[in-house]
């Protein structure tokens, strides 16, 4: 090997040490990485970067603006609460989610299936109190292991049998590797759900929902029309909201305190609610639910072109020592008050009759001109954007749903490919209006992509070394004559590359090294590909060696670290169960 290979390994080692042993952002270790190796002209610069066009880059950007769509129409609080359900506890929990994943995984890409879930999994976890941390890499690994139960699963066992079938002339059925695969599944999601509570992370947000010095009392109306009619306070999903409780309901003028979660709701009925900004949020986005205030309808902007800001009232303030209402709030600022925050006491009577003081914070309902008109205006010492509170687009939802729905049925019956069908769905999401401009280009994650196209340029640097190729020749001379240590040898060799690579790259470049072996041996070449689909199909220990596992490195919190603490046992737990049912069922 040139200089080259031992630069590029060197490299590698250096960067995989960077990411296990600090919190250094992988985005900026990758493409740090990527940059010595143009500047010592192993990668040429015309190359350095062609990952950011590669389909599978850009596929995960559209799939960023079709969740936004989803988010920004509440089609995400639907799914919270027809697919997932209230869990008992948090083990419930990731039953709850991992079955379905890899039941789903089996027949569709998992890439939309992960991107459509991450949303709502974080939702989930906020309001029934689960740490994120616990969630996220269970949705990702159920999601790659379902994938390796069928032919379809995922990308890499296509582009497998494509070999196979141009190379060989085999061409392996739907589900000709279950019998692998399956088993496979099924220890993998038992074997995280029972270690989790030790290999799994638990990282809380420092200040929870519940710890906001800020309460805020909140009333909100039962809209005549609304879907919460009829519901009971449990079956509506107003029990078990994080940082917030309903202290009672206003009846036709009849106090109700102490609600029972069996209460059911009726039209028109004032709900009054206790909580921090987060949960004021919350409620905002329940359909069926509106704030009280009549006049918040009576505003200029469109329900959807509105957001929350909290304002702090100064004592120079006009309305100071006058009620919301006598001090007509909306005319002054084009703005409706619809909550009050005073030193963490609950303020009694109804929005309209409060009496403002220097220091109380307002929850304003506003279009986005209020911030800039505002901000230097002196009767507010701050004036500040509640982050997300744009109301859900509801009477949308239904569509946004319906083009997820066809982008994952189009894709996974292959009338059209994952990259054709992300594009599709994100442009039929932004002309429906599903997805506002401002909120497409806030969804797409560039530290994800950038890690993604990062890796691409690096993976090239270890092909045209022939470092890769080297090492995967050396492992498998290693294993001499015998077929199960060759067996073994391709397998750890693939699962290494596509540790570093990517599964694909990894399965290319063994594919003919696998060939090769079994020709020499005069065996059949089928096991020896089923073990690379594996390999390449079920990488647990890095974020980069499957892209559902970048996708989720953000939303769950997780440091590089955490990869490898539960993904390296995972990896072996998997690998004992592949090649030992491959040696069961082929020697």
């Amino acid at each position: 090997m040139g200089w080259e290979a031992w630069f590029t390994g060197g490299l590698v080692a250096a960067m995989m040490g960077v990411l296990a042993m600090t919190r250094a952002a992988p985005d900026m270790v990758l493409l740090g990485g990527l940059t010595l190796l143009v500047l010592v002209g192993i990668v040429p610069a015309s190359q350095a970067f062609q990952g950011l066009a590669n389909q599978g880059v850009i596929t995960v950007g559209a799939l960023y603006i079709v969740v936004a769509g989803l988010r920004e129409t509440g089609g995400v609080q639907w799914l919270v609460r027809r697919v997932l359900g209230p869990p008992k506890s948090l083990t419930q929990a990731q039953w709850r989610l991992m079955a379905p994943v890899t039941v789903l995984s089996a027949f569709l890409n998992n890439t939309p299936v992960v991107a459509m879930l991450i949303p709502a999994v974080g939702e989930w976890a906020r309001k029934y109190q689960l740490p994120v941390s616990k969630l996220m890499l269970p949705l990702s690994y159920a999601a790659i292991l379902g994938g390796t139960c069928t032919l379809i699963g995922t990308s890499t066992n296509l582009v497998v049998n494509g070999l196979l079938i141009d190379r060989t002339g085999v061409n392996l059925g739907m589900f000709d590797i279950t019998p692998i695969g399956l088993p496979v599944a099924i220890v993998g999601v038992t074997f995280v759900i029972l270690t989790s509570r030790w290999l799994l992370p638990d990282r809380r947000p420092a200040v929870s929902p519940g710890d906001d010095p800020r309460r805020y009392t909140l009333e909100m109306l039962i809209d005549a029309d609304g879907p919460l009619v009829g519901k009971t306070i449990e079956a509506a999903g107003l029990r078990h909201l994080p940082g917030c409780y309903l202290m009672e309901i206003d009846r036709d003028g009849a106090v109700m305190p102490a609600v029972s979660p069996r209460e059911v709701l009726q039209s028109g009925d004032r709900l009054v609610f206790v909580g921090g900004v987060d949960s004021v949020v919350d409620l905002q986005r329940i359909r069926g639910l509106t704030s009280a205030p009549n006049q918040v309808f009576k505003l200029a902007e469109r329900r959807s072109d509105r957001l929350l800001v909290e304002a702090v009232v100064s004592n120079t303030c006009p309305l100071v020592g006058r009620n919301i209402r006598d001090g007509r709030f909306r005319n002054r600022y084009k703005a409706v008050v619809i909550a009050v925050a005073r030193n963490g006491a609950r303020l009694r009577g109804k929005i309209g009759d409060i009496v403002l003081r220097p220091g109380d914070i307002l929850l304003v309902e506003a279009g986005i001109g209020f911030l800039e008109g505002n901000r230097n205006n002196q009767d507010f010492f701050l004036v500040s954007a509640v982050p997300d509170s744009t109301p859900p687009r509801h009477e949308r939802a239904l569509l946004a749903l319906g083009i997820l729905a066809a982008m994952v049925l189009l894709a996974g019956i292959g009338a059209l490919s994952m990259f054709e069908a992300a594009l599709a769905a994100a442009g039929l999401m932004t002309l429906t209006r599903c997805v506002s401009i401002t909120g497409l280009r806030q969804s797409i994650d560039w530290s994800v992509l950038l890690v993604i196209a990062a890796a691409f340029g690096i993976g090239g640097a270890l092909q045209s070394t022939e470092l890769a190729l080297n090492v995967a020749t050396a492992m498998v001379n290693l294993a001499g004559d015998s077929l199960a240590l060759n067996l073994v040898m391709i397998y750890l060799a693939t699962v290494l590359f596509t540790a570093v690579i990517n599964n694909n790259a990894a399965a290319l470049l063994m594919f003919p090294i696998a060939q090769a072996a079994t020709a020499s041996l005069d065996t059949s070449i089928v096991p020896f590909a089923m073990a690379i689909m594996m390999a390449a199909s079920a990488e647990f220990s890095t974020p980069i060696g499957y892209q559902t596992n970048l996708m989720v490195y953000g939303p769950g919190g997780y440091r590089f670290s955490d990869y490898l603490r539960i993904g390296l046992p995972l990896n072996g737990v998997v690998g004992c169960v592949s090649l030992g049912m491959i040696l069961w069922l082929y020697f």
